[in-house]
């Protein structure tokens, strides 16, 4: 028999919220210590709910649930923990990127306090005006080392032997770098490498190869079904 789970101001995120019966609305929440979690907000589509504005993306909140253990839960509470973060822009593009991913990679119930510390420092650089680039790189690199995916950006996969700076690889994924036939396209500078596995991704050379690099790896491991961020950005720069 299934137990009644109650969880009380928990730091979390709405990652995504759609409408749920005719008052209702389903999120799905990051949270610190319980990972995803789906729940029920009863009432909040209600003109006069109190809880509608607060139940946005990007607003740092401590939120109670409860419910039966496995099941969906039920919002009890939810309050403001800090003040909205202010992205705008190629920046709130880059959030709703980040909270799908979030989406795509998370299972449900798994914590992942590494990865929430990770996105709320993102979310933060990017409300700063950070750039974009070194911000999602790295929580890309997290993201796949947490989610088990992570990179081997040291060592040639079939040698065991350390990366040569000035050699070419490509890299193969679940493997790693492989040495290059001279003739081979799309390849990858030991340099190039060496400094993504050091999390430096600034210049624009240094984050075009990792964005290159790093899409590859995400589209493998999502089977080939395309994110819905990267086509909006597509279109709106067309």
């Amino acid at each position: 028999m299934s137990s009644i789970e109650r969880v009380l101001l928990e730091p979390g995120f709405v990652l995504h919220g759609r409408a749920y019966r005719e008052t209702s609305e389903l999120l799905e929440v990051f949270s610190r210590d319980h990972g995803r979690v789906s729940l029920v907000a009863r009432g909040v589509r209600r003109p006069r709910s109190r809880l509608r504005p607060l139940l946005q993306p990007f607003r740092p909140l401590l939120l109670s649930w409860s419910g039966r253990t496995g099941g969906l839960m039920t919002l009890a509470a939810a309050e403001a923990a800090a003040v909205p973060l202010d992205l705008a822009g190629d920046c709130l593009l880059s959030g709703f990127y980040l909270n799908e991913l979030l989406l795509r990679f998370l299972h449900r119930g798994d914590p992942h306090p590494q990865v929430f510390g990770a996105y709320t420092q993102a979310l933060a650089r990017l409300a700063g005006g950070v750039s974009a680039e070194p911000v999602l790189r790295g929580f890309e690199m997290l993201l796949l080392a947490e989610s088990g995916y992570g990179l081997n950006l040291d060592h040639e996969a079939l040698s065991g032997r350390p990366l040569e700076p000035a050699g070419r690889y490509r890299y193969v994924v679940e493997r790693g770098p492989i040495v290059a036939d001279a003739d081979e396209a799309a390849t990858y500078g030991g340099s190039e490498l060496l400094a993504i596995g050091r999390g430096e991704f600034d210049g624009a050379g240094a984050a075009a190869t990792a964005r290159r690099l790093l899409r590859a790896v995400l589209d493998h491991h999502l089977g080939g079904q395309p994110l819905q961020t990267r086509r909006v950005a597509r279109a709106m720069r067309r």
